[in-house]
């Protein structure tokens, strides 16, 4: 098996810090703040904290409910970790590293909450800028990504390198 590269371990790096960010701020969250259940305080301008669990996917879509359907979420979004951190263990552009590193830090943050309390502690709430949902560090990871790993395909197209030639698995 081929060792990781130099880009593979910063994207470990960086999964690991999302991870520690996500579980810190939501321990501030709900041990320090003890933000009270749907309640909206006002931090700056459109920002405000509104504490909701989320039993669904990313931005409370595809609701999990039933028990059943939340170890069927942890189970995928640790497989999905995995087949990343397969993947980025041959990084070789940075922008694949950043893009992968968010995307499983903030899969794996979003896991432990799902295994510690059966929901994922949402707060960060601009619904004042027409954002509809509430979220936390780990979907805002995930969300920016996914951006930057759709960034990294187009460049390659524009380029003419198949996007699957570099850091394919």
């Amino acid at each position: 098996m081929k060792a990781v590269t130099k880009l593979g371990i910063f994207a470990y790096l960086l999964a690991a810090l999302v991870v520690a960010l996500d579980q810190a701020s939501k321990f501030w969250i709900l041990h320090v703040f003890q933000l009270p259940l749907k309640v909206t305080v006002p931090v700056a301008g459109p920002f405000h904290l509104t504490m909701v669990w989320n039993r669904g996917v990313s931005f409370g879509l595809l609701r999990a409910d039933v028990d059943l359907t939340r170890w069927a979420l942890v189970a995928f979004s640790i497989i999905v970790s995995v087949f990343l951190a397969v993947w980025v263990r041959k990084a070789g552009r940075a922008l694949t590293a950043v893009a992968l590193g968010l995307v499983m830090g903030g899969a794996v943050g979003n896991v432990v909450d799902r295994i510690r309390f059966g929901a994922v502690a949402d707060f960060i709430d601009v619904s004042r800028l027409w954002f509809p949902w509430i979220f936390n560090v780990a979907d805002a990871a995930i969300t920016i990504g996914i951006a930057l790993l759709l960034l990294d395909m187009l460049m390659q197209e524009k380029q003419g390198q198949p996007v699957a030639q570099k850091d394919a698995i």
